[in-house]
């Protein structure tokens, strides 16, 4: 049973914040904090106060309103190492304490090498940040592919039920780079007929089911036999599958 309240919005061109309530302790978390005012007006638009920030990287559309947060709420902020105003800092593995609910810390190196992402299991919820997409993942600007990958199979094992929150809408963009990679795949087909009509309506894509990405992100399946097929890669280890969807989408 869910005890927190989320509210998605978005700031600059295609990012998305997150606003994480508890209504028994009043407390608000930020997943990042890429636009000041954009998270203030959204703090103003539900009347939460700001207690906490998750930052996932370092990348300024994620971070760049992290000073003056802090310094308008004395905001306790969580994130990796190298980040400045970091208070907690967390790897792989870790986890801490919000209002009640354990918050377990990713590490998933690939678009960047200090990329976490926040899981709350009770919650059945994960916040991805630049690694895991709808119907994408990050480019890879400090990794490589197999870095990325194995970073994508951390994400893979939780469970199908969780929904994924991540910070951008790419997802009409990944949809048409998808079909073209796994053109049979029937659950994509309708998937990005969905997409469509949502994006046709100025609505949001994010967030997803995790099972959705697993039926439906080529990025996540490597190792199906159709789009193996389709790159002429039969043989090749996931890793390598895996490298050249990236490959191509770069060039897409």
């Amino acid at each position: 049973m869910a005890t927190l309240e989320y509210f998605q919005f978005p700031y600059m061109s295609d990012n998305y914040g997150v606003l994480i309530h508890s209504p028994d302790t009043g407390e608000t978390a930020s997943v990042d904090c890429g636009d000041a005012a954009a998270t203030l007006a959204a703090l103003k638009e539900k009347q939460w106060s700001l207690t906490h920030i998750w930052a996932t990287h370092h990348h300024a559309d994620h971070v760049a309103g992290l000073a003056e947060l802090k310094q308008h709420s004395n905001c306790h902020v969580t994130g990796p190492n190298g980040i400045d105003g970091v208070d907690n800092n967390v790897g792989d593995g870790n986890s801490f304490e919000f209002a009640g609910v354990t918050v377990e810390t990713i590490h998933t190196p690939g678009h960047t090498k200090d990329m976490i992402n926040y899981h709350l299991p009770t919650e059945k919820t994960v916040f991805t940040g630049d690694t895991l997409f709808s119907l994408g993942c990050g480019r890879l600007f400090e990794g490589d592919a197999n870095m990325m990958w194995d970073s994508l199979n951390k994400l893979m094992v939780l469970p199908a039920d969780t929904t994924v929150y991540s910070s951008h809408e790419y997802t009409e963009a990944n949809a048409a780079f998808a079909i073209s990679v796994d053109p049979d795949n029937k659950a994509l087909q309708q998937r990005v007929e969905q997409i469509k009509s949502l994006r046709a309506q100025n609505k949001p894509t994010v967030p997803s089911l995790l099972s959705e990405e697993l039926a439906t992100n080529p990025f996540l399946r490597a190792s199906d036999a159709l789009i193996r097929q389709q790159l002429q890669m039969a043989d090749s280890t996931d890793a390598e599958v895996f490298a050249e969807i990236r490959a191509r989408k770069d060039n897409f």
